[in-house]
């Protein structure tokens, strides 16, 4: 009898724990963006084309930056249709925002001057090259560093001390799962996505005390045009690693960043398994509120053991491939 009670115990608390994570933290009120200037990179396809969208929606004037001038022209027609305000504005850029940064920059004033200062930048430009890590040329991971990394970063120059001056502001910086861990395959990528986890990291230290909040978007694996490129290149082990979580629509995960972005939350996932990963990775992520905090602490521990099992698996999947690729090499 004593052992029920104890259990009952653990499972009320575990109860009260939710309820109060939910309304200390989910339970925020999401800021307005109705006739503010948002910015999105990448914004002429995939998740980038599903937030200009979303932001669109909510009364935002869009402006959308990507290479594909026809999908750019698309994109701003889209949002036209769905305009909910008369004197709702939206604009393109075609623009390689990876290159050269006053080039970027003189792009950027040049979209203020038309639609005001920017409230909020949404940095959704990224592409993925996999491939075992010597076998990705140099080209390429260059390719991938410009794009993914300094695309984020020319962009958050140049809005961050304008946004600290105002005294508010909005940044959301768009990783991956795989700047939680390093994944076979994923080298250089994963490179890149981690350092801007750790760009997200300092600038939301940086910047809290000026208005200015920052969001860390970690999508997993969601259905876009990006993500059907990048499975080109995935070799098989990747594939298997990676497959076991399914697709993510980009709608829904354009709708949990942004609902992120406006509430103030630092990170942005969606579904368990990026959870998991997000937890058990992210120990030291400037996780917000009290009582997420001692959620993570209550449950890391266990999580751990969890972490070894999935690694046990990973390597597993690896050596069987690999067999099987001797095993193949051998009958030839």
């Amino acid at each position: 009898m004593e052992l029920s009670w104890e259990i009952v115990l653990c499972v009320g608390i575990a109860v009260l724990v939710h309820v109060l994570v939910y309304l200390f933290v989910m339970g925020k009120r999401p800021k307005s963006i109705v006739g503010r200037h948002v910015v999105v990179t990448g914004g002429s396809k995939g998740i980038g084309l599903c937030l200009a969208v979303e932001c669109a929606m909510k009364g935002a004037n869009v402006t959308v930056i990507a290479r594909d001038e026809k999908m750019l022209s698309g994109a701003v027609a889209l949002m036209e249709v769905i305009r909910q305000r008369p004197d709702q504005k939206f604009q393109y850029r075609s623009l390689d925002i990876g290159g050269d940064y006053e080039q970027v920059a003189q792009v950027l004033g040049e979209i203020e001057e038309n639609f005001g200062p920017i409230y909020t930048l949404i940095n959704c430009a990224g592409m993925a090259i996999c491939g075992v890590f010597e076998e990705v040329s140099v080209q390429d991971v260059h390719k991938l560093m410009n794009v993914n990394f300094f695309g984020t970063y020319n962009c958050t120059r140049y809005v961050l001390p304008k946004m600290k001056k105002a005294g508010e502001g909005i940044i959301v910086i768009t990783a991956s799962q795989a700047a939680m861990f390093g994944i076979y395959g994923y080298g250089p990528y994963s490179a890149t996505k981690y350092a801007l986890r750790a760009m997200a990291e300092t600038i939301a230290m940086e910047s809290r005390e000026h208005g200015v909040s920052v969001t860390l978007a970690m999508p997993c694996d969601t259905n876009t045009p990006g993500f059907e490129e990048e499975e080109k290149s995935k070799p098989r082990e990747t594939k298997i690693i990676s497959g076991g979580g399914g697709l993510i629509e980009p709608e829904v995960m354009a709708k949990a960043i942004l609902k992120d972005a406006l509430t103030g939350n630092f990170t942005s996932t969606v579904g368990a398994e990026s959870w998991l990963i997000t937890t058990l990775g992210g120990a030291l992520l400037p996780w917000d509120g009290f009582f997420t905090n001692l959620l993570h602490a209550a449950v890391l521990g266990p999580l751990r053991l969890v972490s070894y099992g999935l690694h046990k698996y990973f390597n597993s999947v690896i050596r069987k491939c690999a067999q099987e690729d001797k095993a193949k090499a051998g009958s030839e």
